[in-house]
């Protein structure tokens, strides 16, 4: 398995970053490694919305369903898209402060099945797309890390 978590502090206020992040079409706005994202099902971020994400492979792109699994309009989303390869888990919890809000963005990544064995291995190419995926996260909602 393959965490990364990242924390941002923001001007802007919560309930429009939470609006922003759980509308997972956004994603090509700031995580470079998204290729494309395209609503399936539900209207924008909210309990019933499924999204197909298209991420930037090595040697071909991969798409993975993420639907949601938990969803709390006032700043808490947990979506989880899965395949034969692989689980991956997106927390996002956004929290209101008097100068803005916090948001921290949790991602797990699990192999499965016989390439659960590299698991391990996950972790420093994780950190380097994580990297990317947080500085874009910092521009588009004008913030720092705390």
């Amino acid at each position: 398995m393959a965490r990364y978590v990242t924390t941002v502090i923001t001007p802007r206020q919560s309930q429009d970053v939470f609006e922003y992040l759980a509308d997972l079409r956004h994603l090509t706005e700031w995580d470079p490694g998204v290729r494309s994202v395209t609503q399936v099902s539900g209207v924008g971020g909210g309990a019933d919305s499924v999204f197909d994400v298209t991420l930037a492979g090595i040697g071909r792109d991969v798409t993975l369903r993420y639907r949601t699994m938990q969803f709390d309009p006032h700043g808490s989303l947990v979506v989880r898209a899965e395949s034969k390869a692989l689980v991956s888990i997106d927390r996002v919890t956004v929290v209101a402060e008097p100068e803005g809000c916090r948001v921290t963005y949790d991602a797990e990544l699990t192999l499965r099945g016989p390439l659960g064995l590299a698991g391990p291995l996950l972790g420093p190419p994780f950190r380097r797309i994580g990297d990317r995926a947080a500085a874009g996260l910092r521009r588009v909602l004008e913030g720092k890390a705390p």
